[in-house]
């Protein structure tokens, strides 16, 4: 001992290693070594796919019939976890195109599946769809009047966009992961350092575009877009903004409407409007209702707020009713305002609309304009706690005769950061809270509106720690009504433990991440239930014993003994 002790850095390193053993990685996941005490997935290495793995496999439409959960076709509960990849320069999308920054690969989907991913929230943008050729202020389309054709529309585009879209979408079902496509905007337009709407599509009458100084977002605040944003919302020039955005949305809908691996629509990135400001979030609220459901269809208020009335030029139907009109099998995940990520009150009421999904972003707002990671760490985990048990409570108010009990409920943003612990917190209270989600974002791909730590690959390919927690042991299906969902990425160990559905048929599968958290095999111990898998395969099948009244499952690192 005195040796060694007259070695002060060897003892140092000693009791180092002994609190990473003890604390698992807990300590230490906030650098880059984390990759040394994990075996990342090779891009090369041999892809387990989920069509191995026959019957137990989720596949074809998904279903949000009433309360909290997505179901399968066998009725199996279905929990999602995947990433958002968009592409916000032209050609406005990802697909296959080896060389080009847009590219879409195997290398990318098979790393995915790896990672346990089955589902992507894929960009699209308005731009890409229907660029058109009229500049932005233009008479023929800005003018005040009744709504008509703004005649920018050109199918070819259209095809070409749609098929390049189409690679992709099969490229990922190769792999059993699932397309949520999501109309992607931040601050309205290109012309504002934003992304979305083409140019003819830009309406700011007299007012001059002016740049904001500093983070993209300062952007919202500044005059002409919020010009441009209120005649949209509006629908109040002759360009029938609303009305052919809406169309469009149509015309995606119905190309993918026999797509067995699109999940669904996301109409509307981060809906905003100053009103959010001026007015307070009821305001624009009711506005972002009638763009959804139509100024046809009744509307009830949310939280004693006056009766909603739309504007008087806005579509009969709205959007969430012309993509089903295009595509009557698929979900179409709505959001509420961009302030409701910080937990602001959602006045965006009930729809009684098939298939609807109620769709969150939960970010906090301590957090840097320039990586995205947090200024202060708890702060953001409460925030963002309370964010997500607000959201909760909110699901159930949009009850209606189509879904009673409210529509099912997903995440389909939150994170971009690099900060493992609190990617650790927030993929720990989405297990409590039995929650499905997509991570932003796969890559950074150079955003013009993102954030600078945001992607979860370097610019080299290799994945970044937070992997680690995204990365996780989680039930994708579920042959019975869950009650606790748990898993700890510092010891690897995971608990699930369920109401068993004895009128289905087909297993329960977990996703098990060997490469990361298991390069030595687990082992996997249940009560109500059977394993019926192979030993230390990546989906992990389970079926309910006949007479069983509660399953459990747990996974731990490591062979099995005896006392297992």
């Amino acid at each position: 001992m005195s040796n060694i002790l007259g070695r002060p850095r060897i003892w140092i390193v000693i009791v180092v290693l002994i609190v990473s053993v003890f604390f698992g990685t807990w300590s230490i996941v906030k650098s880059d070594n984390v990759s040394k005490l994990f075996r990342w997935p090779e891009l090369d290495s041999k892809v387990v796919s989920p069509q191995q793995i026959g019957v137990s496999s989720i596949e074809g439409d998904l279903h949000s019939t009433g309360g909290p959960f997505l179901t399968d076709r066998t009725g199996r509960i279905v929990i999602l976890h995947g990433v958002n990849a968009v592409y916000k320069f032209p050609p406005y999308e990802l697909y296959p195109d080896p060389g080009k920054a847009w590219n879409f690969s195997v290398q990318d989907a098979a790393l995915m599946s790896k990672l346990g991913f089955n589902v992507v929230r894929l960009g699209i943008l308005w731009k890409g769809l229907e660029p058109g050729t009229a500049p932005a202020n233009d008479p023929t389309i800005c003018s005040p009047g009744k709504p008509t054709d703004p005649h920018q529309f050109n199918q070819s585009i259209l095809d070409r966009y749609l098929g390049h879209l189409k690679q992709t979408i099969e490229l990922l079902g190769r792999y059993h992961i699932y397309s949520l496509i999501d109309m992607h905007q931040d601050v309205y337009s290109e012309m504002f350092d934003g992304e979305g709407a083409p140019n003819w599509a830009v309406c700011t009458g007299d007012v001059p575009i002016i740049k904001a100084t500093g983070r993209w977002s300062n952007n919202y605040a500044m005059a002409a877009p919020d010009v441009a944003y209120s005649h949209f919302w509006n629908n109040d020039v002759v360009g029938n903004l609303q009305g052919e955005f809406d169309r469009i949305w149509h015309d995606v809908a119905a190309y993918f409407s026999n797509d067995p691996w699109v999940l669904g629509y996301d109409p509307f990135n981060e809906p905003f409007s100053t009103r959010l400001v001026s007015a307070g979030d009821e305001q624009f609220d009711s506005q972002l209702e009638c763009f959804y459901a139509g100024r046809a269809m009744p509307m009830i208020p949310l939280h004693g707020t006056p009766a909603i009335t739309c504007p008087q030029n806005d579509p009969t139907k709205g959007v969430i009713q012309q993509i089903e009109n295009g595509d009557p099998n698929h979900l179409v995940f709505y959001e509420p305002d961009i302030f409701a990520r910080h937990g602001a009150t959602n006045f965006v009421g009930p729809m009684d609309l098939p298939r609807l999904v109620f769709n969150i972003h939960i970010y906090c707002s301590h957090r840097s304009g320039t990586t995205g990671n947090p200024t202060d760490l708890s702060a953001c985990e409460n925030q963002e706690f309370n964010s997500m048990a607000i959201r909760s409570e909110d699901r159930p108010e949009l009850s209606s005769p189509e879904q009673l009990g409210g529509p099912a409920w997903f995440m389909s943003e939150f994170g971009a950061t690099s900060n493992t612990s609190l990617l650790g917190t927030l993929t720990a209270d989405a297990d409590y809270n039995l929650l499905g989600w997509t991570y932003w974002s796969w890559k950074f791909y150079n955003d013009p509106t993102g954030s600078a730590d945001e992607g979860l690959l370097y610019s080299s390919g290799k994945l970044k720690p937070t992997a680690s927690d995204l990365s996780r042991t989680y039930p994708q299906a579920i042959a019975g009504q869950p009650s606790t969902v748990s898993f700890n990425p510092s010891t690897s160990i995971f608990y699930l433990s369920y109401i068993p559905n004895q009128r289905i048929d087909t297993p329960t599968v977990i996703f098990v991440p060997l490469d990361i958290h298991y390069p030595n095999g687990y082992c996997s111990v249940t009560k109500g239930a059977k394993v019926i898998s192979k030993t230390n395969i990546q989906y992990l099948d389970i079926r309910n014993n006949p007479k069983s009244r509660k399953v459990t499952v747990r996974v731990v690192p490591g062979h099995c003994t005896s006392a297992s």
